[in-house]
């Protein structure tokens, strides 16, 4: 698995060891990341996921190499990543986190910011955009406010009438 670092996608961070085997908790799961098969980054290592249990809120898994409940504690907090290419495809006007931060907002040729993460409301999800005089925007993601988004130009293109951050 080679990918370039903005590429990687995170999974979870090992949590407490469960069991004997080298099993652990996921914290944090993004357990559609998790699969048995794919390969994930802990620190400088790309290992498998051998086995996967739990439920999808508390996922547990034994990646090959960590096989003792002590090798688990020692890496214990360390992030989970996955590739971009291994994570599941999307539907249209999906997107991850990811893809979305360090983004150019622009409101057609007005230039507005720079998407800095993705945040999660009870309402819906909003990019938390800076703007150039230091501020923040929050930009719903809903059709009304986000016109386009090309994640491989890094743009994304807004209405800012409709957000009234004009």
């Amino acid at each position: 698995m080679t990918a370039e670092p903005d590429q990687w996608l995170q999974a979870g961070r090992i949590g407490r060891p469960h069991g004997l085997d080298g099993s652990f908790y996921v914290t944090r799961p993004r357990a559609v990341l998790l699969e048995i098969g794919l390969s994930v980054r802990v620190g400088t290592q790309e290992l498998q996921i051998e086995r996967r249990a739990g439920t999808e809120v508390k996922p547990i898994i034994r990646l090959d190499g960590i096989t003792s409940p002590e090798a688990a504690e020692s890496v214990r907090g360390e992030a989970l990543f996955c590739t971009l290419a291994d994570a599941p495809a999307l539907g249209e006007r999906e997107w991850w986190a990811e893809e979305l931060e360090g983004c150019a907002v622009s409101d057609g040729a007005t230039p507005v910011g720079q998407v800095t993460r993705l945040l999660v409301l009870p309402s819906c999800e909003v990019l938390d955009v800076k703007r150039p005089d230091g501020t923040e925007l929050l930009v719903p993601m809903v059709s009304d406010a986000i016109r386009s988004v090309n994640v491989g130009e890094q743009k994304i293109d807004v209405n800012l009438a409709f957000i009234g951050g004009g």
